[in-house]
This record gives structure tokens, sequence and C-alpha cells, in this order.
């Protein structure tokens, strides 16, 4: 990055080895919330789990992974701190990509449309978030990065799948 033109993201810089267990473990989560209706693998650090699948935004191949969330009326609000690292977590990248995706909340499944909080929907959620977990304040705080929050608004439209195809 051109330092006279952009400061330099500052944060966690997870190693390969690193990144390949949280792939490894991330993949069993998802695997056994999905076999248990989140029976396993629904609550993590006293907090509620779901899984998300949204589309990839290269390969365009369903990408599921199991999120920490938030219940906000009928929306569902995450967080997209990659554990503050350096770089935004992949899903947020898909989801930027092909904002519709779909969530499992232990058995039930459900189509949504992605948006980033606005600044002051983020000032509104974020005590809730970091009272839910508590990490959250952490990883803002060792990142320049500014930490999406997403909000997933229910997308029941009855007028096709809008692209999005069934996993098998």
């Amino acid at each position: 990055m051109d330092a006279t033109n952009a400061e330099e993201t500052v944060g966690r810089r997870p190693s390969k080895l690193s990144a390949a267990l949280q792939n490894c473990l991330t993949s069993l989560h998802t695997f056994v919330y999905a076999n248990t209706n989140g029976a396993i693998g629904g609550r993590m650090m006293n907090s509620p789990v779901l899984l998300l699948t949204t589309r990839g935004r290269k390969t365009n191949k369903l990408r599921t992974v199991p999120l920490l969330y938030l219940a906000d009326g009928n929306d569902v609000v995450l967080v997209a701190s990659n554990g503050g690292a350096t770089r935004h977590p992949t899903w947020w990248l898909n989801l930027q990509a092909n904002p519709d995706a779909r969530i499992q909340v232990r058995e039930t499944k459900q189509r949504v449309r992605a948006e980033r909080a606005s600044a002051e929907e983020k000032r509104r959620l974020w005590p809730s978030l970091v009272a839910m977990y508590p990490g959250y304040e952490k990883y803002q705080e060792i990142t320049n990065r500014d930490i999406p929050v997403v909000i997933l608004h229910p997308n029941n439209e009855s007028n096709g799948s809008h692209g999005w195809t069934e996993p098998r």
C-alpha cells in the first residue's frame, strides 16, 4: 500500500497455519450444527450461533459459516470482525458482491438480504453486540479497520429464487 495515499491497515495477521486450523474448525462446526439443527453448536461463548450461507464472489459456490448473531426485531445482526484481522471476513466480501443469502437458526432456514448498518444503526446496535460478546470491543481496538455491522433482513419474496440455488 502506498503510504503517501493511504494509512496501512493494522490488526491481527493470522499465520497460514492459524488460518488453516480456523478453516478446519469452522468446517467441523458447520457440519455438526447442520446435522443437529443447532442442538450442538447453536451457542458459543454464551451467545447464539447461526449458519450463514453466501455465494462465493469469485467461485459462485455456496459457502456456509457459523457466526454469532443478535436478533433485532425481525432482523438478524452480524459483526464482520474477523477477530480484529486486517481484512474483512470472506463472508462479508461475498455479501457485498451478492447480498442475497440464507441463514439457519437452529432448525429454521430463511432467505435474507444483507446491508451494512449505517453509522447511526451501528451506534445503536454496538452496545448490545458488545454486551452479547465482549470480544468485539477488543477486536475494534486492535484494528484501525472500521468493523462492519451487518443487518440481515428477511427476504420472503415469492416470485422466484433471485439467483439462489439450493445446496445439495
